[in-house]
């Protein structure tokens, strides 16, 4: 018997070109919408089960429907948090404002930082502080500014671990609130079990007026790579309020002598 010739020879269809076909006939099966119920595809979450197209849709779109509800409330509560960042911060910062000397301020923005925000320790570095300076102020010199520059790598701010050597140097009103021994002020390799943690902010009017240091016992609080959108716009407003009660004090005894002379 003679074989069946190349033209009679049943075809078989490509799967790409298939599906290729479909998708530029959306339409296909308009009218035919029983053909939709005998489609069978694997069931996404029973082994070797299978469902209809139709019950496989719905139940990707369901899955769909809560990855957006759960993304959609990730964002509602980053926006809470936030908006109670923003609020507590605000307090802050027209506390700050009230603050009658350099001491005041600092010694304000560490009250409502641990009442507010939880904050284990503050200092504020200052260049050309006197002698009678108060803790959380220190006197800023240039050995320390460079050890400040080298720790902040050419940036604004920077969080970073807090190992017991780092805490002491760059907090000396506040004693180590953890354990473990680390040597090195700017090179550490410790786990974080021994460390603390803190951010450290430059505080620029012009000029480099000195260094806040936020810090934490806890490792995560301050953790490499979180964004310092909030301290930095707090260091921005501690940049402005220093030494304004000296100018203020040099601009009324100016005027005051002025006062005698023109009498």
């Amino acid at each position: 018997m003679a074989e069946p010739s190349a033209s009679r020879r049943p075809r078989t269809l490509d799967p790409d070109r298939v599906a290729e076909w479909l998708a530029t006939h959306p339409d296909f099966f308009e009218g035919r919408e029983g053909l939709l119920q005998q489609l069978r595809v694997p069931h996404p979450e029973a082994r070797g089960g299978s469902v209809s197209l139709l019950e496989r849709l719905v139940h990707d779109l369901r899955g769909r429907t809560e990855q957006a509800e759960a993304r959609l409330e990730e964002l509602l509560n980053t926006a809470r948090d936030n908006e109670s960042r923003y609020q507590r911060l605000r307090q802050i910062v027209l506390d700050l404002m009230d603050a009658e000397s350099d001491d005041a301020l600092a010694e304000t923005l560490a009250t409502r930082l641990s009442e507010l925000f939880d904050i284990a320790a503050v200092c504020l570095w200052q260049r050309g502080a006197g002698p009678a300076t108060q803790p959380p102020r220190q006197v800023l010199d240039d050995a320390r500014a460079e050890q400040f520059e080298r720790l902040l790598e050419g940036r604004a701010s920077r969080c970073l671990a807090m190992p017991r050597t780092r805490w002491e140097a760059l907090l000396p009103d506040h004693g180590w609130p953890l354990g473990a021994e680390c040597h090195d002020l700017v090179e550490t390799s410790q786990a974080d079990a021994t460390r603390g943690s803190a951010v450290i902010v430059r505080l620029t009017r012009g000029e480099c007026l000195g260094y806040l240091v936020v810090a934490s016992a806890e490792a995560e609080q301050f953790r490499a790579g979180l964004d310092t959108l909030f301290p930095e716009y707090l260091g921005d407003v501690l940049a402005r309020c220093l030494g304004r009660h000296a100018t203020r004090h040099t601009s009324d005894s100016a005027a005051s002598r002025d006062d005698q002379a023109a009498r």
